[in-house]
């Protein structure tokens, strides 16, 4: 989608996923080297300091399509004007913690985003939320941004599809490129089920080229689901800069037109297709129309064994949504 200039909200913009984004946003690397861009970032009061410092390096890179920062604590501030919100502020779940008790903790801050959203964002805005739980965090937004259009809400599962695209190609000795249409179906959490059984390797069905369909029955579904825990225990911190790379995916993704019997992976409000109950904020393969329109791909084939693992992440989603019934 051309534009001559583009405002981007980021929240927790201090964060170790923001400071991962930010620079290659003020790049022009997501929408164009024609295309000036604001910076709006919001943090909560006690990073504000921190956030200083960030807009610092971001001033002494000297950005050719840096055109305006906006630093502020105030989601009505930072949604201003904007066309894109990434929303990656989000209370991180401790040690001990419940996801139910995460879901509730972070269900009055994507309250009060939504309707911020609503009340300052541009008409065209889109929204992609990664702060986890990601897909319901996106359903509280969007439920409380009266009046914006429920499409214009997501939640990123690009990082799923791109950890699938890496072990995938590893095992196939091929690289990603080679690995088409793989859908990361249902929630941003370990119950999420990565198809390979409608992908490609080199536009061939993927499970005639890899022939170890007992490591894509277990090992590979596995290693998928699991994998942030993986790089937190090797890393000691979660995965923040392939996480940033996969929100600026989503955004680059939904700005272009999706190539002719291609698709990727997002979490959208269902409209009732593949059976999914329709308003539910539910991972699928998506087409985009590279002007802020999307399609959900129709007619892809489930196995009873992918019916029994998205079975699994619905049900997940649905005791999610039952958990904030009250927010939405």
């Amino acid at each position: 989608m051309e534009r001559k200039s583009v405002k981007v909200a980021v929240t927790g913009a201090a964060g170790n996923i923001g400071y991962a984004m930010l620079f290659r946003l003020a790049s022009g690397e997501v929408f164009g080297l024609n295309t000036k861009i604001s910076l709006h970032l919001l943090e909560i009061t006690p990073a504000l300091k921190a956030l200083e410092g960030v807009v610092m390096e971001l001033n002494d890179c000297a950005f050719p399509l840096l055109e305006n920062i906006v630093v502020t604590d105030d989601p009505e501030v930072a949604f201003d004007g904007v066309n894109w919100a990434i929303l990656v502020g989000a209370k991180p779940r401790t040690k001990g913690m419940e996801r139910g008790d995460l879901i509730r903790e972070n269900g009055p801050i994507f309250t009060g985003q939504g309707k911020a959203l609503a009340a300052k964002a541009a008409p065209d805005v889109r929204v992609i939320v990664v702060g986890n739980p990601a897909n319901t965090n996106a359903l509280i937004a969007m439920s409380n941004a009266k009046g914006l259009p429920k499409e214009r809400f997501a939640a990123m599962t690009h990082l799923d599809q791109n950890r699938a695209y890496s072990q995938l190609a590893a095992k196939a000795g091929v690289t990603v490129n080679d690995v088409s249409n793989v859908t990361i179906w249902g929630n941003h959490s370990a119950t999420q089920y990565p198809d390979f059984e409608n992908a490609k390797i080199n536009g061939k069905p993927l499970t005639e080229v890899i022939t170890d369909h007992d490591w894509l029955r277990g090992e590979f579904i596995s290693i998928v689901q699991k994998r942030g825990a993986a790089i937190i225990a090797a890393r000691g911190a979660s995965s923040a800069a392939s996480a940033a790379n996969a929100a600026l995916d989503h955004v680059k993704n939904m700005e272009k037109a999706t190539p002719e019997g291609h698709w990727f992976s997002c979490a959208v409000p269902s409209d009732g297709s593949y059976g999914i109950d329709e308003g539910l904020i539910f991972s699928l393969p998506i087409r985009s129309d590279g002007k802020g329109g999307y399609s959900i791909v129709q007619g892809l084939k489930w196995s009873d064994f992918a019916k029994e693992k998205i079975a699994a992440t619905l049900a997940e989603l649905r005791d999610e949504k039952e958990t904030v019934a009250d927010l939405l």
